[in-house]
This record gives structure tokens, C-alpha cells and sequence, in this order.
């Protein structure tokens, strides 16, 4: 799983940059869409971390409590960013847009704001392409991007993917808010700005909680996968009957196979033996 790593490292750089040009921004000019986004930013870096920690929590060895080993940890902790980005991100900026719609300020200094929108635009989509590159480099992923994002299984793309778009959706909307609070000086714009991004977030947050929740209880791998499972055993020649494999993803990349076959009843215990080695063998190089 290093390799994913690297997805998480271009995101957490990208996301500390841009929450400092946030926060920066929102004290000079006064917009509750800028400080939504600097929250955004934070709650952003926070994931990361959390991620990495759920990546070297699931490397742990397998012992008597998990015989399986820890793998589903990196699930557990994608399942607590999700609640991040709802609770924090989400919830904080309904809050912030929603006070700023009562109390409307006029903003200054707006050329702060387009600067670091446009900056962070920048920076967020050099993240969001690393993941979706190292996405679609991804072996055993089929079909259009979404198909592809749909059937990752593993959360360090998935989610950077998820929280680096709707990073740039929010800074687009942010970019709407202020400029029409200024140009048309309608300050409640800006809230309304936040208001959204919050609702974005929230869109994100309950996606993201759908497919870590299905990981945790035990998603089986791709049909794709389980098919061509059955063809390689069904195929040989010494396999009498076989009934549908029975998979769940323990990890990223690692699959609990489970098989219920009989043989043909000619087979001796060492011919068994040999059999049921080559059919291993078979599965883990194709």
C-alpha cells in the first residue's frame, strides 16, 4: 500500500497550504465563505493524517485476537474521516453561513480572495490528479472512471478522490459568493456561499460513510473477480462440483476466499494434495 501513500502526501501538503492562504484571506477580507473554506482545508489535513494512521495500523501483524490481521483498520479510520468532514466541515459551515446571512458584512479586500481562490483551485486539482492517476493505475479496475472509483476498495483513493472534488467544487462556490456579494453588493451571498459548501460537504461525508460502512461489514470483492474464481476451479479437471466462492475484503489488497468443492472420488490423498495446490496457485497468478 505505499504506493497509495503517495495520493496522501500530495493531498495533506496541498491542504496545509491552502488552509494557511485561506485563513489569511478570510481575516483581511471578512467572508464567511473564505473561513468555511479554511475550515474546509483543516478538517481536509485532518483526514489525511487520520489516514495515514489507519494505513500503519493496518499493517500490524495477524495475533490470537485477529487471526485475520488488522487490515480493516484502514476502513475503520476512512469511516472517521467521513464523520469529520460531515460534523466539522459540513455542520461548521451551515453555522458560519448561516450567522453571517444574519449579521451581513461587506467585504474588503476582495482581491485576497481571488487570489487564493484561484491558488487553491491550482493546488487542489494537482491533488485530485495524482489520485485519479494512481486510480486508473490501479490493476484489476475496469470500465469508465466512475465504475472505477465505485469499485476501489481501497479509501486512500477513494476518499482523496471524493475530498479533493468537492475541495474545488468549494472553492468554485466560494468564488460565486464573492464575487456576487461584491459585485451586485449583496453580502448575504457570501453566507449563502457557506451555506452550500456545508451542504456539499455534508453530500461527500454520507457517500464516503455508504462505502467505508460496507467494507467494515464485510463487502465481498469484485463480481468480476468472484467469476473468474469459479471458472479457474470449475475449469479443472479433477474438481467434481463446486458452489458459488464466498469472498470479503479484509484489506485494500487482501481477499478471504472461502471454497466449498468436491472432488472427483478417484483422487487419493496425495493426488488431493497436489490439486488442491496447483488450484491456489492458479488463483493467485491469474
Amino acid at each position: 500500500m505505499a504506493h497509495s501513500k503517495v495520493s496522501i502526501y500530495g493531498a495533506l501538503g496541498a491542504n496545509v497550504i491552502i488552509a494557511i492562504m485561506k485563513f489569511v484571506a478570510a481575516f483581511f477580507t471578512g467572508s464567511s465563505a473564505m473561513i468555511s473554506e479554511g475550515i474546509h482545508s483543516t478538517v481536509d489535513s485532518g483526514n489525511q493524517l487520520l489516514l495515514l494512521l489507519g494505513i500503519s495500523r493496518s499493517k500490524k501483524p495477524a495475533d490470537h485476537s485477529h487471526p485475520f490481521g488488522h487490515g480493516k483498520e484502514i476502513y475503520f479510520w476512512s469511516l472517521i474521516v467521513a464523520i469529520l468532514i460531515f460534523g466539522l466541515g459540513g455542520g461548521m459551515s451551515i453555522y458560519e453561513g448561516i450567522e453571517h446571512i444574519k449579521h451581513p458584512e461587506a467585504l474588503t479586500n476582495l482581491a485576497w480572495s481571488y487570489w487564493v481562490l484561484g491558488g487553491a483551485i491550482l493546488f487542489e486539482g494537482a491533488a485530485l490528479y495524482i489520485a485519479v492517476n494512481r486510480l486508473y493505475k490501479e490493476p484489476g479496475l475496469k470500465g469508465s472512471f466512475f465504475k472505477k472509483l465505485h469499485i476501489s476498495k481501497d479509501p486512500t483513493l477513494f476518499v482523496v478522490i471524493y475530498e479533493d472534488t468537492a475541495a474545488i467544487l468549494g472553492l468554485l462556490i466560494a468564488l460565486a459568493g464573492v464575487f456576487i456579494g461584491s459585485h451586485y453588493n449583496m453580502p448575504t451571498a457570501d453566507g449563502i456561499a457557506s451555506i452550500l459548501i456545508g451542504i456539499l460537504l455534508a453530500v461527500v461525508a454520507v457517500i464516503l460513510v455508504r462505502e467505508s460502512r460496507n467494507l467494515l461489514i464485510g463487502e465481498s470483492a469484485q463480481p468480476l473477480m468472484v467469476e473468474k474464481v469459479y471458472e479457474i476451479i470449475n475449469s479443472d479437471s479433477d474438481v467434481h462440483t463446486l458452489s458459488r466462492p464466498l469472498t470479503m475484503h479484509l484489506a485494500p489488497d487482501e481477499v478471504l476466499l472461502a471454497l466449498d468443492v468436491q472432488f472427483v472420488p478417484s483422487l487419493n490423498g496425495q493426488q488431493l494434495s497436489k490439486t488442491i495446490l496447483r488450484l491456489e496457485n492458479n488463483i493467485r497468478q491469474q
